[in-house]
């Protein structure tokens, strides 16, 4: 029984290693430099995302970021599931893993289990965001208003074709309703 119970530990303990470990990003992405986080600090929109399973049915989907007295970001997601006609909301920790002027970053919902974070185009008003995960499952487009110009819509698909995303199969989400109550518009 205690061999089972160690054996068991040591299991959980590599499985929680090698997932934070892959939290990394895809190998073409590059992360921006010169980053200033107080500057993405606020409210993003959810311009276009890659489907799964966490945020499937969802439309009017934003972010909300701002610092913890560590440094951390706090992070609210939240989004109209239009099948339960109902918002829902989720709060995460995102973590930075390295520098702080370089903006790639961990990002967590469930605990100890982190997944990558990271701004690979940022415009320099930090305006609009293309975000890639640690692989080529996860693309966001995020914008601070809910639409984006077609010539920064054309610039991050490019960006994205590059780093070896799948664009085709992006969802480009609706943003027709206006009474979210997670959303804290400063």
């Amino acid at each position: 029984m205690k061999t089972k119970i160690i054996f068991s530990t040591a299991v959980l303990a590599c499985a929680v290693l090698l997932f934070n470990s892959c939290s990394s990003m895809p190998e073409k992405a590059k992360p921006v430099e010169h980053f200033q986080v107080n500057r993405y600090l606020g409210t993003w929109y959810e311009i276009a995302r890659f489907d799964f399973r966490f945020e499937r049915n969802l439309d009017n989907t934003s972010a909300q970021y701002q610092l913890d007295e560590n440094g951390n970001v706090l992070v609210l997601n939240s989004g109209y599931n239009f099948i339960k006609k109902k918002w829902s909301k989720a709060n995460g920790l995102a973590k930075f893993r390295g520098a702080k002027n370089v903006a790639a970053l961990k990002v967590s919902f469930f605990g100890p289990f982190y997944g990558g974070y990271n701004v690979v185009a940022l415009d320099e008003n930090y305006q609009y965001a293309l975000i890639a995960g640690n692989d080529l499952d996860y693309l966001w487009i995020l914008s601070r208003k809910k639409s984006i110009p077609d010539e920064v819509k054309a610039n991050y698909l490019k960006i994205a074709k590059e780093i070896g995303y799948d664009t085709s199969k992006l969802i480009w989400v609706k943003h027709d309703r206006n009474d979210n109550p997670y959303l804290n518009e400063n």
